[in-house]
């Protein structure tokens, strides 16, 4: 909780962002790819984020989780 507070006030404000890199199908994918296949890394600090490429935007795990339980209900019908 500290280290949270601490990263907000004084960490990465992850304002400079690599290209997006989507992962081969069949391919080990690390967290952030998992959510859409996607990812983008922050130049600065190295993190890595969720890139949703309909929407074009870096998506966070709550909108990633809402987006794929659509998908699957969809896929479903």
């Amino acid at each position: 909780m500290l280290a949270k507070l601490v990263d907000a006030m004084f960490g990465c404000h992850h304002a400079n962002y690599s290209f997006p890199i989507t992962v081969r199908t069949g391919s080990r994918r690390n967290q952030a790819a998992s959510l859409t296949g996607t990812y983008v890394v922050c130049l600065e600090c190295g993190r890595e984020f969720p890139y949703d490429w309909t929407q074009m935007k870096v998506v966070s795990a709550r909108e990633g989780d809402r987006r794929v339980a659509a998908l699957a209900a969809k896929e479903a019908a």
